[in-house]
């Protein structure tokens, strides 16, 4: 039986590692946001950030597409590897990097254009498409993440005019035409009722097929409905990383243990 058991294990493919952080270590001035986070992140997996308010969770999502950079007196040690690739070497060139790693925020912002131009102002800004390919993108766009039908014949309506919902999936529409590899989203569903939740989070299943995805949230219910890997944080320490069935069942780390079964946080 045991040999028979190691024999399938042995016949499981082998995932990809899309993203690993070596010893990484954020400040913010004089204060450490980040504590030695050491993970890795499978390619066409959605992997989960959960822990309280505060523990480092959307700062390690930013530190994918190096949006803390923003940040005055941000300093990162250790290393972070995307395909392999250090992004924090010297001379990465950051706007190839942010087409690779999009990023859905909490609340939808969608541009105060029409539909049709949140679509294509990626395409226009780096030049990848010609004006007689812009048709083309925009549906296949809104096809993925399951719009097209709804808004085919009010492409030219102002984005604002749309439901949170369909904000919310038009930001994600927004981020495919650059072709992106990652979709980071931070507490993507934070702002919408349980239906419209469901809904972008069957999106999510889908969108892992051909994308990386990283979600932060602080839905429990919702990490253990989507993700196929969790990480728990706690004062920017990653306290416990696995299988989210793992992670949810049979923690390994007492501080894990007391945050899913709500002593704190």
């Amino acid at each position: 039986m045991d040999k028979y058991l190691m024999d399938t294990a042995a016949l499981e493919p082998v995932a990809q590692i899309k993203i690993k952080t070596t010893n990484l270590d954020l400040f913010y001035g004089d204060f450490q946001a980040l504590i030695n986070v050491n993970m890795e992140i499978a390619a066409n997996k959605i992997t989960a950030l959960i822990g309280p308010s505060g523990c480092g969770k959307s700062t390690l999502l930013r530190v994918f597409n190096r949006m803390n950079d923003l940040i005055e007196e941000c300093q990162v040690t250790g290393t972070v590897l995307i395909d392999d690739q250090d992004i924090y070497l010297p001379g990465t060139d950051l706007i190839d990097l942010r087409k690779k790693v999009g990023m859905v925020f909490q609340r939808p912002n969608p541009f105060p254009l029409s539909i049709y131009e949140n679509i294509v102002f990626g395409l226009k800004v780096h030049g990848l498409a010609r004006k007689s390919e812009l048709d083309y993108h925009v549906e296949q766009s809104l096809k993925e993440v399951m719009l097209w039908d709804k808004l085919k014949d009010k492409l030219h309506r102002n984005a604002l005019s749309l439901t949170l919902e369909q904000q919310q999936r038009l930001c994600i529409a927004r981020l495919l035409p650059v072709k992106p590899d990652i979709i980071l989203m931070d507490e993507p569903c934070s702002s919408l009722d349980p239906v419209s939740t469901q809904r972008v989070e069957e999106l999510m299943k889908v969108l892992k097929e051909e994308y990386t995805i990283v979600i932060v949230t602080h839905n429990m219910a919702q990490a253990a409905r989507v993700s196929e890997e969790a990480g728990f944080m706690l004062l920017g320490q990653l306290v416990e990383f696995g299988r989210t069935s793992q992670i949810f069942t049979t923690p390994k780390d007492k501080r894990t243990e007391d945050y899913i079964t709500g002593r704190y946080g």
